[in-house]
């Protein structure tokens, strides 16, 4: 699986075998927790998406996912994201399917459906 850090509120998740990679057009590009957090969502759904698609016998060669994210104004935090599904292999009468796979994974779940978060300072 490949990452691709496309600017810094958008990335690229292709699959494949072998190892995982972030790679960027940009030497200066620096891979950011809120990367991380766009990264597990892709990779969650394009895991899911591959999975449907093996057991459907559906070609995901083609099957890519893009991310892009925006910031709320207060507090500095993620306040939308857009999923894009790019599937040129799919056939058309499989795409409504193919959403309701997405929404499978359980970190599309997790940030549709937030958990509530604890901290504890401890010594």
């Amino acid at each position: 699986m490949k990452i691709l850090l496309l600017s810094e509120e958008r990335i690229r998740l292709e699959g494949g075998f072998g190892p995982l990679t972030i790679e960027s057009d940009r030497a200066d590009a620096q891979y950011s927790p809120f990367h991380m957090l766009a990264s597990s969502l892709g990779t969650c759904v394009l895991s899911v998406l591959a999975s449907w698609a093996e057991h459907a016998h559906i070609d995901a060669s083609t099957l890519t996912v893009e991310i892009e994210w925006r910031f709320a104004d207060a507090p500095h935090r993620v306040g939308d994201i857009d999923m894009k599904i790019l599937w040129p292999s799919l056939p058309a009468e499989r795409r409504n399917a193919a959403e309701r796979a997405a929404h499978l994974c359980a970190i599309h779940n997790t940030l549709a459906h937030p958990p509530v978060i604890r901290t504890e300072v401890t010594t």
